[in-house]
């Protein structure tokens, strides 16, 4: 049951056998119905999210009202709003599932407790964490310097199954395009 992120875990930091006895009985699993919320703007989110089927997206409503996408998250990644998490102040976000879902729910009280019995957990996260964040400053070089078309092509190079498995207008939301200029580039890569 939790073998996806026991091995996701192993991909980073070495655990023995009374480490993953300690994961396994104090992680939760949690099954996500499309379209389900795990978190809405004004709630604090207490919660890192493990996901190990479906895909997610975390996203935020415009002063014009409009939803606009910063995050996808699909198996064996990592998905929260780490401000809220941290900070203990409410989201400004929604992480929502896309498709149905499971994850593995790791509460921050817990994951400090996590912390102290396995201490190489620090490491594992600190190294996932550094690579999302490279991750992000990738995108937002993307944004400022790249056409929509330009990022749809990185995009569908890199991540061809969020192509198929998000709807367009979704997809679109998350490269700052209307689902409009998305269908045409489409068409015409076809």
């Amino acid at each position: 049951m939790f073998s996806e992120i026991i091995a996701h875990i192993c991909n980073y930091i070495t655990l023995t056998e009374e480490d993953v006895r300690e994961l396994t009985d104090t992680l939760q699993i949690k099954e996500v119905n499309k379209k389900e919320h795990l978190l809405k703007a004004g709630e604090v989110c207490c919660n890192n999210y493990f996901i190990i089927k479906g895909c997610f997206r975390l996203y935020l409503i415009t002063d014009k009202g409009a939803e606009q996408i910063v995050q996808f998250g699909i198996e064996n990644w990592w998905i929260t709003d780490y401000v809220s998490l941290k900070s203990g102040k409410p989201s400004e976000f929604y992480l929502q599932a896309t498709e149905d879902a499971q994850v593995v729910v790791l509460n921050k009280a817990i994951e400090e407790e996590l912390f102290a019995k396995i201490p190489q957990l620090e490491r594992y996260f600190r190294l996932v964490l550094e690579r999302a964040y490279s991750a992000q400053l990738i995108r937002i070089h993307y944004i400022f310097n790249l056409t929509g078309e330009e990022q749809y092509k990185i995009f569908n190079g890199e991540f061809p199954e969020f192509v198929q498995r998000v709807p367009q207008y979704m997809l679109a939301s998350f490269l700052g395009i209307t689902p409009e200029s998305l269908s045409r580039l489409r068409a015409k890569k076809d």
